[in-house]
């Protein structure tokens, strides 16, 4: 497609396509294309005006050449990109407003007032109509304070107050409606699946396959703690399913062959084999949507607590607009007092601070999936953190392997990986990518494979059985054997890295060292968070004690507990609670996941196990520690604002009712500032809790 450079400056360009103006799905079309292209940092792309600025990194002729070689019919970005956009939704409600504005200003240049005032009547139905409504409920409420201003107003003959009031309410409802949709849609986009390759069964046999060529009718095996990538019906295995993402509950569910399962879904035990019924973009992301909005998750207690008090306030309203007119026998000031309350600016602004929130945080890399999430992190006085994946490198490595048993050791890392391939852990992860490194090839050649969660894998190997896991596991869970002649030198294993075993036919034959190394942000995290106010940081691990107590004390943490399970990290995190504490857990394996749902708020690093990620109601997708700090630095702030809302809210309306009793305010300017005002804190909720990238 023809374009032309309107400006650039290095780094940045804005390029015109040769049209006049983008449909949605042609823009969208465009931004997939861009932001997948290599060196490309960043691309907006403009449907009204068929431009695009693009941020970028490759050269200027590199950049050149990606413009040149787009072509809309040869652009293929997935469904689902599609069907997440916001890009219509924005669409609609700038032109709403737009019209809106338009039409309010417009009919007073050239509508004379008697069609002003039937219009005016006619729109005041609608607003008594919605406050008749919470009648039945038994419970004074705004929207029955708003019907009765704008009754009031054309009661005592002051139409264009009326009509101001109706604009104002009408201009706040829509950016109230406009950011909770973008922020949900923003946050629902974070959630979405991201899962690039899946095991898909092929004549009995599995292969590793990507998951955009996966079709209807394909059948896919999901192990424990893997996401479900579609949606499908059971043919054989059974699982336990955690289908919280989903039903916002967190019990697993039983699944086995004949039911169905769905996209995004977790298997906390179990295996089982998939048909699948519906591939990506097929309404996962409507689903997830529609959790969220339903979900209480999103309400932190400070925004509960604000809008339980907007509907509290409402009958103090009425009573002061009472006694005004029994005390003074004005009706204007009695008015005034009804023009001015509390709930609105409540009810708008503590919603878009805690979606905003979410939405900024979610432009550092963090998800978050409620505002009691964020505000759990700010109370937060104990963080535990995990050691392997989480204060060491998320992608350890394999130093060397000790054959025990006389084998080559290539040939015994070959089928360890083989092994590993099956579960997601940065210590699995790190012995498939040593043995991709080495060229060993490791088709399937094992009978089925069990994953025995915080202790190892086991399965059969030319009919051999072999185990591959923890110290605990294989010595003391399954009793397996060191060869004699070789005690003396596994005795002598150093204690710099940690070690994985692998055994067969009951007995050892092979110590993989992993040299698992500390982020280099660790302790500059750990020093951080101390000084945002947490008073104790503790480290579990199940790895050793000689090498939890060297991590230990090389990050600054309080205390730490070596040689854990995963369900004395979930006790630990529950004993604090009770002793009343607020604990944060950052976790990143499937052996975390009991204590990141038992945590207040249970944090998932980005490399980490799906169902931890799944669970967590936090996941920070950036492999950098100091996002935590970022995280907390954001609560903080946030919970701040609600609060200096709350106190601004108050005193500025009070403000209004004093200025209205005494006469200074007449009715019409009391509602101009009151709604001008809610709409002004309303927009400043959305804006920046910590600035610009």
């Amino acid at each position: 497609m023809k374009a032309i450079i309107k400006h650039e400056m290095p780094g940045r360009m804005r390029v015109h396509f040769d049209k006049r103006r983008f449909s949605f799905r042609e823009a969208d079309a465009l931004q997939y294309y861009l932001q997948e292209s290599d060196g490309i940092e960043k691309a907006v792309v403009y449907e009204r005006t068929a431009d695009a600025i693009v941020y970028y990194s490759c050269t200027r002729e590199e950049l050149l050449n990606i413009i040149r070689r787009y072509s809309p019919e040869q652009v293929t970005a997935p469904e689902s990109f599609f069907e997440s956009s916001s890009r219509e939704l924005n669409a609609r409600y700038h032109e709403r407003i737009v019209m809106n504005i338009a039409w309010h200003y417009g009919k007073k240049l050239f509508l004379p007032m008697p069609i002003r005032t039937v219009f005016t009547c006619a729109k005041a139905i609608r607003y008594a109509w919605r406050g008749i409504r919470t009648i039945p409920e038994k419970k004074l409420k705004v929207e029955l304070l708003d019907a009765v201003a704008i009754g009031a107003s054309i009661l005592t003959g002051d139409h264009t107050t009326a009509s101001s009031v109706m604009f104002l309410l009408d201009i706040g409802d829509d950016l109230e409606e406009w950011t909770h949709k973008q922020c949900v849609d923003d946050l629902a986009r974070q959630m979405s699946l991201n899962i690039k390759q899946v095991w898909k069964v092929i004549d009995g046999t599995e292969t590793l396959a990507d998951a955009d060529d996966i079709n209807i009718g394909d059948s896919v095996v999901v192990r424990m703690g893997n996401i479900i990538p579609f949606d499908g019906a059971v043919i054989s295995g059974d699982a336990m399913v955690n289908q919280a993402s989903m039903t916002g509950e967190a019990i697993p569910v039983k699944k086995e062959e004949g039911t169905c399962v769905f996209a995004g879904t977790v298997v906390e035990e179990g295996e089982i084999t998939v048909r699948v019924t519906a591939v990506s973009g097929s309404g996962r992301f409507d689903k997830i949507v529609r959790m969220i909005e339903e979900s209480e998750k999103l309400k932190s207690g400070l925004e509960s607590k604000a809008e339980g008090l907007a509907d509290g306030l409402v009958p103090y309203t009425f009573a002061g607009t009472a006694l005004t007119y029994l005390f003074s026998r004005n009706l204007t000031k009695a008015v005034s007092v009804l023009m001015v309350d509390f709930s609105c600016a409540l009810k708008l602004a503590m919603p878009i601070s805690v979606l905003s929130a979410i939405r900024e945080a979610g432009e550092h890399g963090i998800t978050v999936k409620g505002g009691r999430f964020l505000e759990a992190v700010s109370e937060a006085d104990i963080a535990v953190f995990d050691k392997t994946g989480t204060l060491t490198k998320a992608q350890p490595t394999v130093k060397d392997v000790i054959s025990f048993n006389g084998e080559d050791k290539d040939e015994l890392l070959r089928e360890a990986a083989c092994l590993e391939e099956h579960f997601p852990h940065s210590i699995a992860n790190a012995v498939v990518s040593a043995a991709e490194e080495r060229g060993l090839d490791h088709d399937e050649f094992h009978t089925r494979v069990d994953y025995i969660v915080a202790h190892g894998i086991s399965s059969t190997i030319d009919g051999v059985r072999a185990l591959i896991g923890s110290y605990h596991f294989i010595f003391e869970d399954e009793g397996v054997d060191i060869p004699e002649s070789e005690r003396e030198r596994f005795e002598r294993l150093p204690d710099e890295y940690s070690h994985l075993y692998y055994a067969k036919n009951g007995s050892l034959s092979a110590v993989i060292l992993i040299e698992d190394p500390i982020r280099k942000d660790a302790k500059a995290a750990i020093d951080m968070l101390h000084a945002a106010g947490l008073k104790q940081i503790v480290m579990m691990t199940g790895d050793s004690k000689k090498t939890a107590a060297k991590i230990a004390g090389e990050v600054g943490v309080d205390e730490y507990h070596a040689e854990v399970l995963p369900e004395d990290k979930a006790g630990f995190v529950e004993r604090s609670k009770q002793a009343g504490n607020k604990v944060i857990m950052i976790g990143d394996g499937i052996n975390d996941s009991p204590a990141l749902s038992t945590a207040d708020a249970g944090i998932a690093i980005a490399d980490g196990a799906e169902i931890a990620r799944q669970i967590a109601d936090i996941t920070i997708s950036s492999d950098d520690l100091l996002s935590i700090v970022t995280l907390k630095e954001l609560s903080d702030s946030l919970m701040d604002r609600i609060r200096f809302n709350y106190r601004a809210i108050v005193g500025f309306n009070t403000g209004l009712i004093i200025l209205g009793l005494i006469g200074v305010l007449p009715p019409s300017m009391s509602a101009l500032l009151h709604n001008t005002s809610t709409i002004m804190i309303g927009l400043k909720s959305t804006t920046k809790l910590l600035g610009t990238q």
